[in-house]
């Protein structure tokens, strides 16, 4: 009833503002082409047609689109991408195959924002603490054909700071309401001038959930900010703060999927297992040109957490600080005659992570939920990792440009267990020196078209909760995934640049394979054990139709065709050589139209299959097929000459599609239980809201 209400309200007040043609503000139509977008997170800047790789890039315009709750719809559209979303703080992404057999989260991809680090030093990240208005632009970077990010065999996702429009100023509120009594309350500031530009906003998120035991409640408050010291110097800041408390529903059996979705998981709901958690993470960078062919960048950051998890089979306090520095020159030159830009640059990174595990007595006192008990564990942890990397760019003809590349890294991790008294056996473990090359050529058949090809090696080393026995030491017996991956592909504009297609072929070969071997009810612990393949076809093709000078009509198509293998893999007495990665779909195809209107109203609509997945190593069990459409309209004027409004309605789900959105791969049932593959996607859902954003100039 809620709901119905929201929407009717909606509804009317568009037809009215409609017939209001005095408060309508213009919209430009986007006349720049796909291919002629910088790359910026690259050391070498170029653009999308000239880069001999496969890149993505997500606008701001587009993250818009979404319901601006979490980046699972906006990452989803992109060919190899693949964002699993078991709930608001459950998620994990893979980038063909790579990190789809992780647990619980995210791993084997390196995330920056503003090129300061946001992935861990054992090789986690958490995207989703970013609320989705303070990035104004995401690059993907696929494969490990970026040798200047370190450990990332799946590849890098760049975030971009949403800034403020130049030369001018604002204060922004909005609200956003919806099913499942979501609740976003947003307020942000900004402000420009010829030498300064600053951006805040300040978000509160709440969300009960479609499933028992998943209420969301995230704080958070964010900050970016870029100064010109003097004409050759710029300093920038950001500052990401964040309180989280959030309720773990976790993974469910195929009965409980298939009859009560909405359920938790019984020891979950019993013990009423949440996650809670305060974290900052600060960066402060420096640009200075020594003259038009000589640039140095540096930043320094650091994050801090202080982090609660209560789980029916501990509770988990832990403390975590990490220190980053990242410096790299870039200078442009003529190398026998050919114009060459060379980049030079270190990354260093050490945190020290302490946990300590306690008995959770939830059983004791039914309906309490978790208490906690005596401690039973505490370890500190020291991780270091350092990167260092050349790239040299070199364009032979007019026509032919090469890209090539070299890493050196080096992977440490130090653990003391201090429960025990007098305890000096302090355990050191180290990955060693790994050397990463890369080569790449892009070459121009003709104008606006392109043909590349590379070939790149890259590594991920493993977490510390796949390094970790049973016992709590260090496995040091693990080595570093490695791979060593080939693409071929084209990039091309057609139609006086309306059209832009792109297709890519890839193979990557992976070595050292890291599988999660199961000894307790969601606990495990990783070991090697063979090699898989990793193959597919990418491709995108994007339409801008101009009807008229006040309709953009962009309809696009996009999908990827994959075969991910185990090439070995026996593990104990079993070999499931030749069996497919689980955790991944063997096809997703995305298309869908984004309509733009110079009176305001905007239409996006978007349809995304998803092919089956296999549930274990064996491929006993696969997920059905699924498929998703989401679709949101926006209308957008300007009200009393300087309060721009935005109104926007969407619904997800439109087809109330019964699906998983996240497995839990190779799920083992313990003590007669069946085991727990599946997190419920939600049913069809609505949500709406308004911002109002007062400018200055």
């Amino acid at each position: 009833m809620k709901m119905t209400k929201i929407v009717s309200f909606y509804f009317v007040f568009f037809l009215i503002l409609l017939n209001d043609q005095s408060l309508l503000g213009q919209i430009k139509n986007d006349t720049i082409g796909l291919s002629e977008l910088i790359v910026k997170s690259l050391p070498i800047q170029s653009s999308i047609q000239n880069s001999a790789s496969s890149i993505s890039i997500i606008s701001r315009e587009e993250i818009k689109m979404s319901d601006g709750i979490i980046l699972t719809p906006v990452l989803n559209k992109i060919p190899g991408v693949f964002m699993q979303q078991g709930s608001l703080n459950t998620n994990k992404i893979s980038i063909r195959a790579v990190g789809s057999r992780s647990q619980y989260s995210t791993t084997r991809i390196k995330a920056y924002f503003e090129e300061i680090p946001l992935t861990s030093t054992e090789g986690e990240t958490t995207l989703e603490d970013i609320d989705l208005e303070a990035i104004g632009k995401i690059e993907i970077i696929k494969g490990p054909n970026s040798t200047s990010f370190g450990a990332g065999l799946g590849g890098v996702i760049n975030l971009l700071a949403n800034t403020s429009p130049s030369d001018n100023s604002f204060v922004k509120a909005g609200t956003t309401v919806g099913s499942f009594e979501l609740l976003k309350q947003t307020v942000s500031a900004g402000y420009s001038d010829k030498k300064s530009s600053f951006y805040t906003n300040y978000v509160d998120l709440h969300n009960e959930g479609y499933r028992a035991n998943s209420r969301y409640d995230r704080k958070s408050l964010n900050l970016f900010g870029k100064h010109h010291i003097s004409k050759k110097d710029i300093l920038s800041l950001f500052a990401i703060g964040t309180r989280l408390k959030a309720f773990i529903p976790s993974s469910i059996s195929e009965m409980d999927f298939n009859n009560a979705p909405q359920k938790a998981a019984t020891t979950w709901g019993e013990a009423k297992g949440f996650e809670s958690y305060d974290k900052l993470v600060m960066g402060l960078g420096h640009q200075h040109n020594f003259t038009e062919n000589w640039t140095w960048n540096s930043s320094i950051s650091s994050s801090f957490k202080n982090g609660y998890e209560a789980r029916p089979f501990d509770i988990l306090k832990d403390n975590s600080f990490l220190f980053g520095f990242r410096s790299k020159v870039n200078h442009s030159t003529q190398l026998f005659s050919y114009p060459t830009t060379f980049s030079l640059g270190v990354e260093y990174l050490t945190e020290n992570y302490d946990f300590s595990l306690y008995k959770n007595l939830y059983k004791s006192q039914p309906g309490q939920g978790s208490i906690q008990g005596d401690r039973f564990s505490e370890i500190n942890q020291n991780r270091n990792n350092s990167n260092a990397f050349i790239q040299m760019n070199i364009q032979l003809t007019s026509k032919l440009f090469l890209e090539s590349g070299l890493a050196l890294n080096r992977t440490n991790y130090q653990q003391n267990d201090v429960f025990v008294e007098n305890n000096m056996d302090e355990k050191k473990y180290s990955f060693g020196s790994i050397w990463s090359p890369r080569l790449g050529l892009s070459y121009a058949i003709a104008k606006g078209k392109n043909l590349f090809s590379s070939i790149s090696k890259g590594f991920s080393t493993p977490t510390v909760a796949e390094t970790l026995t049973p016992e709590g030491q260090i496995n040091t017996s693990l080595k570093p995934e490695i791979g060593v991956n080939y693409e071929l592909g084209f990039k091309g504009v057609f139609l006086n640049s309306k059209l832009y297609t792109e297709f890519v072929f890839y193979t990557m070969n992976v070595e050292n394979l890291l599988v999660a071997r199961r000894f307790a009810d969601d606990q495990y612990m990783g070991i090697n054990a063979g090699k898989s393949s990793h193959r597919g076809i990418e491709f995108l093709v994007n339409y801008k139709w101009i009807p008229n000078s006040n309709i953009q009509i962009q309809p696009y198509f996009s999908g990827a065709i994959n075969n991910f293998k185990f090439d070995e893999f026996i593990d104990k007495d079993s070999d499931f050589s030749g069996n497919n990665l689980p955790a991944v779909p063997d096809v997703q195809w995305n298309l869908g139209f984004d309509l733009k209107s110079n009176f305001g109203l905007n239409w996006n609509a978007n349809y995304v299959f998803f092919g089956k997945m296999a549930l274990n190593d064996a491929n006993s069990k696969y997920t059905e097929n699924y498929q998703l459409l989401n679709t949101k309209v926006t209308y957008a004027f300007i009200l009393l000459k300087k309060v721009k409004t935005e109104m926007n309605i969407g619904m997800q789900n439109i087809l109330n599609e019964k699906y998983a959105s996240s497995v839990l791969p190779n799920a083992v049932g313990f003590s007669g239980a069946s085991p727990r593959y599946y997190y419920p996607g939600n049913p069809r859902n609505l949500y709406g809201g308004a911002s109002f954003t007062y400018l200055f100039n």
